[in-house]
């Protein structure tokens, strides 16, 4: 199995709820696990286990908590659900998936995080009105890090 491979294999993963999956080989062993802080374990047959650490863990919904709110309105941070390079379009020619002011809607795609040279797309867990981008585009951002205020619809 090679990198690619465990890539789609992770890739899959987050798009599931599994929590854990276990492939068995006469090869090799992998074992990969949902969640923070835990590693893919790779294990050729007849040799020691190797263990590598995640570039970031399986991306999960993005976490919305609020935020101080200006006025009477209601603002939440939109955060970042894995550790990445930031991008606010699709690529160097196509337009940002949002603009300050614009309105989204649950499940509209907001940005891309890369990770491994994955690029995943971030949906909104929210609706409203995006009042702030608080990333520059493609900078690195760490987990749980603010992206965007929305304020609530």
């Amino acid at each position: 199995m090679d990198t690619k491979e465990i890539q789609k294999l992770i890739e899959f993963i987050s798009k599931t709820d599994l929590s854990e999956v276990k492939i068995e080989t006469s090869d090799l062993k992998i074992q990969v696990r949902r969640g923070g802080g835990e590693a893919i374990k790779v294990v050729p047959a007849a040799a020691p286990v190797v263990y590598a650490e995640p570039a970031a863990p399986a991306p999960k919904a993005p976490e919305v908590s609020a935020a101080p709110a200006p006025s009477s309105s209601k603002v939440v941070e939109i955060k970042a659900p894995m550790i990445g390079t930031f991008y606010r379009s699709a690529g160097p020619d196509k337009p940002p998936f949002v603009e300050v002011g614009d309105e989204v809607s649950s499940g509209k795609v907001i940005c891309i995080l890369e990770a491994m040279k994955l690029f995943n797309e971030i949906e909104s867990e929210v609706s409203g009105k995006i009042v702030k981008i608080l990333v520059d585009d493609a900078t690195p951002v760490e987990y749980d890090q603010p992206l965007f205020l929305v304020e609530l619809a």
